[in-house]
């Protein structure tokens, strides 16, 4: 049986040139943030046919917030980038933690069913965890 699906399918989006999230100072320790975007849109790098959903981030600061506005502008520049549902949510989680150093956050993606198929993909990253394993962040 043949896939269809080749590597430059997999990679599609993953290191595509994205505006900037920009930050902010942090002033206060030991919260979390949520952010709602229910309108996030991109394209499956296979069948160019939109991928709709909302993401959800989480988030708990240390020195820096992001910027909304910001963040408006680097998921909208999602809409037409092929990239499949799965990397969207990691790319988005690896990209604000770049940003921002957060202590720690999540990101899950709740997608539009598509023939019958509802995808929802939660994607997480903990500083501390992180040092455990020797992974940068």
């Amino acid at each position: 049986m043949k896939r269809g699906y080749t590597e430059r399918h997999a990679r599609a989006g993953v290191s595509a040139k994205l505006p900037e999230i920009e930050t902010w100072e942090n002033q206060y320790p030991g919260y979390e943030i949520e952010i709602a975007m229910p309108e996030f849109t991109s394209v499956c790098p296979k069948t160019g046919l939109p991928d709709h959903g909302e993401l959800t981030l989480r988030y708990v600061p240390d020195k820096l917030c992001l910027e909304l506005k910001s963040l408006k502008m680097y998921t909208l520049a999602y809409r037409n980038l092929g990239i499949f549902q799965e990397n969207a949510v990691n790319r988005v989680l690896e990209d604000v933690v770049r940003a921002c150093r957060p202590v720690s956050a999540s990101v899950t993606g709740e997608f539009t069913p598509r023939g019958g198929v509802y995808t929802k993909i939660t994607a997480t990253w903990d500083r501390d965890q992180n040092k455990k394993h020797g992974r940068k962040g």
